[in-house]
């Protein structure tokens, strides 16, 4: 099996999510190795590895340094913890969900390099001021991009000749599992329903103001969020006898949550850091034929605005969600039907073969030397230095010609 190296911002263990769905799916055909940001830790640096799914490595590097992710500073010590990760003959194939660890391709002698471009990191939350010229020079000598929706797919696809959208997808069979409407989570069985329900992350793109609204409209809704709080500070979230918290959970466990919601939420602010997400629990929520109602999510509006209830503000999001409470048999039967529609159209499974596809192809086409041509890339990877460490990294990098030619 050839090897793939992923350099990702996320943890595996944190939602599971784009991610996780692939590279478990990629990993029946290649051994995958996936590199986490840095851990701080006093003790000498080490790699802590385990194996949450079959040809799938995963490395948390330990680092004594403190400056947070793929940091100039963690560099050195990156670059000494990977430098044997795979043997001087294996040509893998790097894949990058952060252009910050850019950087650490160097010294991985790559065979194909790939951006998988799921969210605008750029407009979350204090991103690295780096950010913006390192996605640049990544672009300047990635094979493939890939993106997480048709938003993102229109910002970028001028950026670079090999561009593909791949908006999220669904395992509708572990979703369907939600069907059983007798199989409810305990830890919402003793809350009162009707259940207006969310899971996913609860951050800066989370409109807190548009869930007390719900909260106050309607004391006798029930608004269930279940997800971690991250970036912003749980202090700050509206407080209500009917808005119930229920913390992280697994993703084994979700559908025993969406089997006791009357209605599905994707409460999301609209600002800079939404722009261009395509939300994953909107097919989840499909398969569970529940009703749902969104702020007006570009990724959402457009392709299932037929289907998903669209509220442009607070009053009306209020309204979609009375009416999804108060709709007969006969329109949920028609709505289910629709989502299975959707549903049966996609799946992550034919989503990572169709990215296997690209690979094998691109691979073919570096062998028979016929690679596509791409912009030439010293100034622009150069301009994006920040530290001397890195421009050794980066001109090793422009050095060479297989990467550029």
């Amino acid at each position: 099996m050839q090897t793939v190296i992923v350099f990702c911002h996320l943890r595996w263990d944190f939602v599971y999510q784009r991610p996780q769905q692939l590279l478990t799916r990629l990993a029946e055909h290649y051994k995958v190795l996936f590199i986490e940001e840095p851990l701080f830790d006093t003790a000498a640096p080490h790699l802590h590895a385990y194996s949450p799914a079959p040809n799938l490595t995963v490395y948390q590097p330990h680092t004594p340094v403190q400056a947070p992710g793929f940091h100039d500073e963690q560099m050195p010590v990156l670059q000494s913890l990977l430098a044997n990760l795979v043997p001087p003959d294996d040509d893998p194939i790097v894949w990058f969900y952060t252009p910050m660890a850019l950087p650490l391709l160097a010294q991985q002698h790559p065979s194909l390099v790939v951006y998988d471009c799921m969210d605008e990191l750029s407009a979350f939350k204090n991103p690295p001021p780096e950010l913006l010229q390192r996605e640049a020079a990544l672009l300047a000598v990635a094979d493939l991009v890939f993106t997480g929706g048709p938003s993102l797919y229109e910002a970028k696809r001028n950026r670079h000749a090999n561009a593909y959208c791949f908006p999220s997808s669904v395992d509708a069979a572990h979703f369907q599992r939600s069907l059983d409407r007798s199989d409810v989570h305990p830890l919402q069985q003793h809350i009162r329903r009707p259940r207006l329900g969310f899971y996913g992350v609860i951050d800066e793109r989370f409109d807190t103001g548009l869930i007390a609204a719900i909260a106050d409209a309607h004391p006798d809704w029930q608004v269930v969020l279940v997800g971690p709080v991250v970036k912003i500070d749980a202090a700050d979230l509206p407080v209500r006898p009917n808005i119930h918290y229920l913390g992280q959970h697994s993703y084994q466990v979700l559908p025993q949550f969406l089997a006791g919601w009357d209605v599905c939420l994707l409460p999301f602010a609209l600002n800079e850091s939404t722009r261009f997400i395509s939300p994953t629990k909107v097919l989840e929520y499909m398969a569970a034929s529940l009703p749902i109602v969104s702020t007006a999510i570009t990724d959402v509006e457009q392709p299932y605005g037929h289907v998903v209830a669209i509220g442009h503000d607070h009053a009306e999001f209020i309204a979609h969600c009375e009416k999804a409470l108060c709709q007969t048999g006969e329109r949920t039967g028609a709505m289910a039907q629709q989502m299975r529609a959707i549903i049966a159209a996609t799946s992550w499974d034919a989503t990572a073969e169709h990215m296997r596809e690209l690979l094998e192809h691109a691979t073919a086409e570096r062998v028979a030397g016929s690679r596509h041509d791409v912009p030439p890339v010293e100034s622009a990877v150069l301009a994006g230095k920040t530290g001397a460490h890195e421009l050794d990294a980066e001109r090793a990098l422009v050095q060479r010609p297989e990467l550029v030619a």
